[in-house]
């Protein structure tokens, strides 16, 4: 069967809005699609929340409405759409559900999804758009996939539809009262056993069970989930139905991470002409208040402040780390213990050592290009894009062996194999041995160069991801399904 429509939802979608990595895959994942199957026809919704700038909504065509059925309710649903880069985005309007000071965290978010959920089973039918493959994405479409199989499945249109289902961080699941079953989410009694997982609804747990596939942001992570110290509680049902659970590992948009035309950066570079990048580290020592000297290595971090990004890591040995002839750089806001701790180190270190409780993708930018090393060791990692982003920007990753970071970073040798430094123990000294062995390479002027050239190579482009996206959808396609 060949596969001509694709439908992708999710809660949020780059550039329209969006809050993290879920945004970013969604933003890339179905151009890339389009483009590696161009006959193919790639649509992909999401909600029209008040965020979204109007320039995107200047841009958008008023298709029609429709009432939405969910549970005692009839509500209105406006479709808008746009077209971008070959692909169909549809926007659905509901301004009580919709308009809110930010995408989560509202009282009522089970309530907006569900209703969202099932608006985008009613979108297929009103635009009459009948995916072959539905691709949904974490809790907030979970309830889309069981629906879609457990009573939309028997709508003759519907019933064909593979869902695929793929879940980005285990750690959020949709994990609600099973009081909310009837009157919130729709469900009939029939669907308890499908949705009830430790006492709770779990919308996670009902569409692992419904979906016809299930994926991860990576190889890697589509293992640790199946184990008690990743699973987040759900390991024992990804273990149930691990045969149709696999990873593939997230891209970048490489047109938009380009230091060779990168309009964010003071000066441009290649792999081929590195003299820009040596130039964006004098402007990033300079702007970060930082000692201005070539010969010292600078590490940087761009994350959350949060315990699973390994912050108690970096707080065991920050002092230790001082010691060595190293420049340390950090952008990002979160937990107030390790704001508080950075904050202090700031003042310790002066000229050493530059904290940034903020979040800009400007100056992110300015950090990726302008560093020689990136940290990231993580507790937990479901694919990662920041070590990815800065092997682009030729900034060498230190990473831990955990989820995608394991799959996209493997270890420099010295014969010259690997592309990054990496430890796998959760530990602090184990990392500052890392550290300490990418500072000597460094030491080392034309070996690091060298693998600084060959990181900016590594292909992280959604162009090999898109492919095996499209290989998940047309094996599913050929799997004949009987009633």
């Amino acid at each position: 069967m060949n596969m001509k429509k694709i439908l992708y939802a999710g809660s949020e979608v780059m550039p329209f809005a969006a809050t993290g990595g879920l945004g970013d895959v969604l933003g890339s994942l179905p151009a890339a699609v389009k483009q590696k199957n161009p006959e193919c026809d790639v649509r992909v919704v999401m909600p029209y929340y008040g965020q979204i700038k109007a320039e995107w909504r200047r841009q958008m065509t008023y298709v029609k409405h429709m009432m939405v059925p969910l549970a005692w309710r009839k509500l209105y649903c406006g479709i808008y759409s746009l077209e971008k880069d070959g692909v169909t985005y549809y926007f659905l309007d509901n301004e009580y559900y919709f308009r809110r000071s930010s995408l989560y965290g509202s009282f009522d978010d089970a309530e907006r999804f569900a209703f969202f959920s099932v608006a985008v089973l009613e979108l297929m039918s009103a635009v009459d758009f009948y995916p072959d493959v539905f691709h949904a994405n974490d809790w907030q479409t979970a309830l889309a996939v069981i629906k879609l199989k457990r009573s939309y499945t028997l709508i003759p249109e519907y019933f064909r539809i593979r869902a695929v289902y793929t879940i980005h961080n285990i750690e959020y699941q949709g994990v609600y009262d099973m009081n909310m079953m009837e009157d919130i989410f729709d469900l009939a009694g029939s669907d308890n056993l499908i949705v009830e997982y430790n006492g709770m609804l779990n919308l996670t747990k009902g569409a692992v069970v419904c979906a016809d596939y299930v994926t991860t942001v990576s190889p890697n992570y589509s293992k640790e989930i199946q184990t008690d110290a990743y699973g987040c509680g759900l390991q024992n049902i990804l273990r149930q139905y691990n045969d149709k659970i696999g990873g593939i590992v997230n891209g970048i948009d490489t047109a938009y991470n380009n230091p060779a035309s990168d309009p964010e950066l003071p000066f441009a570079y290649s792999a081929d002409d590195l003299t820009g990048k040596q130039k964006n580290k004098e402007a990033l020592q300079k702007r970060f208040g930082l000692d201005i000297n070539p010969d010292v290595p600078v590490i940087a971090m761009v994350s959350r402040l949060a315990s699973h990004k390994g912050f108690d890591l970096v707080l065991a040995i920050f002092n230790e780390l001082m010691k060595d002839n190293v420049q340390f750089v950090l952008l990002g806001t979160g937990e107030k213990g390790y704001e508080n701790f950075f904050s202090s180190m700031s003042a310790r270190y002066p000229g050493k050592a530059s904290i940034n409780l903020i979040y800009d993708r400007a100056l992110s930018k300015l950090i990726y290009a302008g560093a020689d090393m990136f940290l990231m060791p993580s507790k937990s990692e479901a694919c990662g894009l920041s070590q990815m982003i800065a092997s682009r920007y030729g900034t060498v990753p230190i990473v831990r062996e955990t989820g995608g970071l394991y799959d996209t970073i493997k270890p420099y040798g010295f014969d010259g194999s690997g592309n990054g430094f990496t430890f796998s123990t959760y530990n602090a000294h184990d990392m500052l041995h890392v550290i300490r062995e990418a500072e000597a390479l460094y030491e080392n002027g034309e070996k690091w160069t060298e693998l600084v050239k060959k990181v900016m190579r590594v292909d992280f482009s959604w162009d090999a991801s898109a492919a095996d996206y499209i290989s998940c959808y047309e094996n599913l396609l050929a799997v004949k399904r009987g009633r």
